[in-house]
């Protein structure tokens, strides 16, 4: 079960925007992520829980950031409900997407298990449902990926195969490099793996 935290920054300026300490595991029915949001002058703002099943489809996303929570899952596309600390405000939405998105490095490990890519396969158009803080509002973006190459690297536990990932908005042309071994993200833009307790997790 890898364990670390992730430095995270906006990828534009640079400005620091805190850690996000995580936990990550397959199991027997998919990939389960929970982590915690800490700001850089160490509140807690938010939190994750991700669970996948053995297909890549979120079963199940819960978000906390600041006083709004997300709970949602594939269901007729995917469906969220969207509610302020209260519940006063509950909104209940559907969007005919593929999976969800967001800041967490966990969306960028639940898009590659439900592509499946391999370096012969042709780049992939993904429809996706973004959370942006701070209010985790909605959005539906479209992605196109594709699986650069594959290289494994010596380390003291063995090889570790790294996967480089292109990865292309299709609304604006803009591209950017994601790198990925197993279950946990090495870089991407705005997030640096600071610290892995544990080696990642293989999946078959």
């Amino acid at each position: 079960m890898p364990r670390g935290h992730y430095s995270l920054h906006d990828p534009h300026d640079h400005t620091p925007l805190g850690e996000e300490h995580f936990h990550c595991a397959p199991g027997p029915s998919g990939w389960r992520y929970v982590s915690q949001r800490i700001a850089p002058s160490g509140e807690h703002t938010g939190s994750v829980d991700l669970a996948l099943d053995e297909l890549g489809r979120p079963i199940r996303l819960e978000l906390h950031a600041g006083d709004w929570q997300i709970r949602a899952a594939a269901i007729d596309g995917v469906t969220w409900v969207r509610t302020d600390a209260t519940g006063a405000h509950a909104t209940e939405n559907n969007a005919p997407a593929h999976a969800f998105t967001g800041t967490s490095p966990a969306f960028l490990i639940a898009t590659t298990r439900l592509l499946r890519l391999t370096p012969a396969s042709p780049a992939t158009r993904v429809r996706l449902v973004a959370f942006t803080d701070p209010v985790l509002a909605p959005r539906t973006l479209d992605q196109s990926w594709a699986l650069l190459k594959s290289e494994a690297h010596a380390t003291d536990n063995g090889p570790l195969t790294v996967d480089e990932y292109q990865v292309t908005a299709l609304d604006t042309g803009e591209q950017h490099a994601v790198h990925i071994t197993g279950d946990v993200v090495l870089s991407a833009p705005g997030i640096e793996l600071e610290n892995l307790e544990t080696p990642p997790s293989t999946f078959a």
